[in-house]
């Protein structure tokens, strides 16, 4: 937290006499209490959790206390003491967390009457399970919700109980058929949702024990063969399925013996189980797999991924067809959005100006400021630009800001580094607040030193805009030399270090990278003795100029193997060079970079790169004060040693 002698309004200074005592060892030790109270409630404690709340009755943030008290026995606690919680703190971000828990204790107890009462006032409603309970309450009473449900339970990792108990309820209803179930099914043999599995098959009268085995033991299971039901063939492809992440060929040597009982239908659905397994692969055989799986239903990420290798194949028309099959929701998204733009203009030969129904597809995403909406920017004939900024910020807008109690108590949260419970009293206190206003809570967060919060809040504006917030350049008297004397590109590596960390500079992965450039201790010590830093140790990771200094240079050498390709080096940095170089030895021609982006196996490392490049082309705009291209940023990508003269015999003209 900054000190009050900083702030030119007089007004500030009131704002936060209630947290200006930090240093005090009263509030300290209040402190520590608070986080032992929070602890003891993650762990079910209820007898430490009252000890705790009992210490901290003049707490600064009372309403935290009283929730954790009240979460630590929620099972047992009488409605009165949850309605006088609601009612002394209306409004605040907390009330609409415990209504969250309550809202699933009510379902488990199936007090629907109350859960119906409630639900309407959970704001957020960010909630999977809560949702399940939702439809599973409206369900009951006779309500039509299977299209919802289907729409909902698309990741069985996240299920419960709650979402198992609507499928059983829409099933007995019958709102869900025998083919829903199925496909869920196969779905919980994606998600590995060994339970999930086991209590869709109970519903179906199947044996639970071949289930279990399908997910957890595919091999075994496999080896059994297939049952002589419909139920056991299902359960005999999410072996398949999850015999292939482990074998491809295992896996299709046993469909192949097992083609001749199942139903035309049965032999596709089997084949796409493989294929997914075979995308993440990127084997030139997947392909065929696809080809076999034709007119199977396919999931949320078989459908994707389809339409993923038929991209690196260069099948227009097939990426077309499986775009336009796609769900409506996932089709809406901009990355499909964008993609069957591209593909219609493949389809009518078009390289240059768009038409038609391909225009209008990159026009109705093209005002969005993520990757895709930069893609359809340049294919209606723009080029990236930063928007003109409006008047700056000034003090006695910041004042009401610093004065509203959820970002105090926000504050609060980040200096004792509970970002999360941070980051929600934040984002409570964005809600019904003005572009105007948004900029100037941004504008507060940079006085505080909160650059992530600075840069979501700023990113919620869409007519009044300040790209120096959204893009900001801390720590630039170290970053400049360091970039400028390894020649690297310092737009990209801000737009990495945007990505990575968000500019927090103790941030930490599960992983332990640490600093603005995540960087593992083990690599820190790598580079530390490639350039001669013989003083290394893993602490100083958190200082920002050691930080930036191993960073750059690793990411240096990154780029040195990669070709010079910032896009390689972007997912070598993320995912490791091993990695990236089975990826990359894949290719037998050099591809689009758009391509090769979209059909990198993870999840994790396909958004990184989207949004490293992304950031850089931003960030470029801001340093040189014109244009941009991400297009030509990304150019093509290249098997290792491709030469110039192999690259004209292909003819490959990049876009």
């Amino acid at each position: 937290m900054i000190s009050a002698s900083k702030w030119i309004a007089g007004a500030l200074v009131v704002a936060l006499t209630s947290f200006a005592h930090a240093d005090d060892a009263d509030s300290r030790r209040d402190d520590d209490s608070f986080l032992l109270l929070r602890d003891a409630v993650r762990q079910d404690d209820a007898s430490k959790a009252d000890f705790y709340a009992a210490r901290l009755t003049n707490y600064s943030i009372p309403s935290y206390v009283d929730y954790y008290r009240l979460k630590s026995r929620l099972k047992d606690v009488p409605q009165s003491e949850i309605r006088d919680f609601f009612q002394r703190y209306d409004g605040q971000a907390i009330v609409d967390r415990l209504r969250n828990d309550w809202l699933l204790d009510l379902g488990r107890k199936r007090d629907w009457a109350t859960f119906d009462e409630q639900y309407p006032l959970f704001v957020l409603n960010d909630d999977t399970q809560v949702k399940c309970y939702a439809l599973t309450s409206r369900a009951l009473k006779g309500q039509k919700v299977a299209d919802e449900a289907r729409a909902l339970l698309t990741a069985p990792s996240v299920y419960g109980e709650p979402c198992a108990g609507l499928i059983a309820t829409l099933y007995q209803n019958g709102q869900f058929s025998t083919e829903d179930l199925y496909a869920q099914l196969r779905l919980s043999g994606e998600y590995n949702a060994t339970g999930q599995a086991r209590r869709i098959v109970a519903l179906l009268d199947g044996p639970e024990k071949k289930a279990v085995q399908a997910v957890d033991l595919p091999t075994v299971a496999v080896a059994k063969g297939m049952g002589p039901s419909k139920v056991e063939h299902q359960i005999y492809i999410v072996a398949i399925g999850r015999l292939a992440k482990t074998s491809i060929k295992l896996a299709t040597l046993a469909l192949n013996k097992a083609l001749p009982k199942m139903t035309p239908q049965e032999q596709q659905q089997g084949w796409a189980a493989i294929a997914l397994q075979s995308s993440y692969t990127l084997a030139p055989e997947t392909t065929d797999y696809w080809k076999r799986s034709n007119g199977a239903p396919l999931s949320i990420d078989q459908a994707q991924w389809k339409a993923r290798i038929a991209l690196r194949n260069g099948d227009w028309r097939l990426v077309e067809n499986t775009i336009r099959a796609m769900p409506a929701a996932l089709r809406g998204e901009p990355a499909w959005v964008y993609w069957l733009g591209r593909a219609l203009m493949a389809r009518d030969g078009v390289t240059s100006q768009p038409t038609g129904e391909a225009l209008q597809l990159f026009r109705s995403i093209s005002d969005q400021s993520n990757y895709y909406g930069q893609l359809a920017l340049e294919e209606t004939g723009r080029l990236i630009t930063i928007p003109t900024a409006g008047a700056p910020i000034s003090q006695a807008e910041i004042v009401p800001i610093a004065a509203n109690p959820n970002f105090q108590r926000a504050l609060k949260f980040f200096s004792m580094r509970l970002r999360f419970e941070g980051t929600r009293e934040w984002n409570w206190g964005l809600r019904g607040l003005s572009e105007r206003e948004h900029l100037a809570a941004a504008e507060f967060a940079r006085q505080n030193n909160i650059l992530d919060r600075m840069v979501n809040t700023s990113e919620r504006t869409r007519i009044q805009v300040d790209y120096t917030q959204r893009f900001p350049s801390p720590h630039n008297d170290v970053m400049h030399p360091a970039t400028q004397t390894l020649g690297l590109d310092k737009a990209w590596v801000y737009g990495l270090i945007r990505q990575e960390s968000r500019f927090i500079m103790d941030a930490q992965s599960h992983a332990g990278a640490s600093g603005l450039m995540q960087v593992m201790p083990s690599t820190g010590r790598w580079i530390a003795k490639k350039i001669g830093l013989t003083d290394f140790a893993q602490e100083m990771l958190s200082d920002v100029r050691t930080n930036i200094l191993l960073g750059t240079n690793y990411l240096n050498m990154v780029l040195g193997n990669m070709d010079g390709s910032q896009v390689l080096a972007t997912a070598a940095y993320n995912a490791g060079p091993g990695r990236l170089r089975t990826w990359r030895a894949t290719l037998t021609k050099p591809m689009d970079s758009t391509v090769f982006i979209e059909s990198i196996p993870y999840v994790e490392t396909r958004t990184y790169v989207k949004n490293v490049m992304s950031n850089a082309t931003y960030y470029a705009a801001l340093f040189e004060g014109r244009p941009q291209s991400l297009k030509a940023r990304l150019g093509s990508v290249a098997p290792k040693g491709y030469t110039e003269a192999e690259e004209q015999e292909t003819s490959f003209v990049p876009r």
